[in-house]
């Protein structure tokens, strides 16, 4: 990673974990999931509002390290608007992209390419996929606690 992709990464990670967008409860929410990553401790509540296979909102509630804070956010913003199988897709490539097993495509990810920076740090790829994998849960309404071990 480039110095000017690393300090714009630590810029958002910080603007977001410290001023989450989406963070609080969702009144008309239909679908929702808990999120634990036992690593660190992070613990969310992921709620969604989906009507015709479309996610019309997304929020979250709970507490964790900043880059499990930031990818929250992001993710809640990210998905807003898109069909259920969109965000299948966005998890999919988000995942691959912060585990390296993909490139990071800035076009196709938008802000959430910030996140390519993650696969350096294998630590923290639980921190960045632990919103997403509840994104997952809630959209398949298991109604079981996503972890990330």
């Amino acid at each position: 990673m480039n110095d000017d992709l690393r300090d714009l990464y630590q810029e958002f990670i910080l603007d977001h974990g410290r001023h989450p967008r989406n963070k609080h409860a969702l009144e008309h929410g239909n679908r929702a999931a808990e999120g634990y990553n036992p690593l660190c401790g992070d613990r969310l509540t992921l709620q969604l509002e989906v009507r015709d296979g479309v996610v019309v909102d997304a929020a979250f509630q709970g507490s964790g390290c900043a880059i499990s804070t930031a990818a929250a956010s992001t993710m809640t913003e990210a998905v807003k608007g898109k069909t259920v199988d969109e965000v299948h897709k966005l998890f999919h490539d988000f995942h691959a992209m912060v585990t390296g097993a993909a490139p990071v495509d800035e076009e196709a990810m938008g802000s959430l390419a910030v996140f390519g920076g993650v696969s350096e740090f294998p630590m923290r790829v639980k921190c960045a996929t632990l919103a997403w994998h509840t994104l997952q849960n809630a959209l398949e309404d298991t109604h079981t606690t996503a972890t990330t071990e």
